[in-house]
């Protein structure tokens, strides 16, 4: 699933973060900022028009994520299976 799909305050592993072009300057970023394959993540909260931006944390630091953003990061529950 993506990180745009996860429920509120749950938390999950980043799997990895998709590039949609080659050399993408976005996902690089996210990637730059922590969304790593292993780290935990969690949506925290959404804003109320359109659920967007989102509220994520990633290790001990927040982030406001547009929801395209988010769909790049492939996530998986925790404690689901690897």
């Amino acid at each position: 699933m993506t990180l745009s799909d996860m429920p509120l305050r749950r938390t999950a592993i980043v799997e990895s973060v998709e590039d949609r072009q080659p050399n993408d300057v976005i996902a690089r970023r996210l990637r730059e900022l922590g969304f790593v394959t292993g780290e935990e993540v969690t949506v925290l909260t959404t804003g109320p028009v359109g659920r967007e931006p989102l509220l994520v944390q990633v290790g001990y630091t927040r982030f406001a994520l547009r929801r395209s953003e988010a769909q790049r990061i492939r996530v998986r529950e925790q404690g689901a299976g690897a």
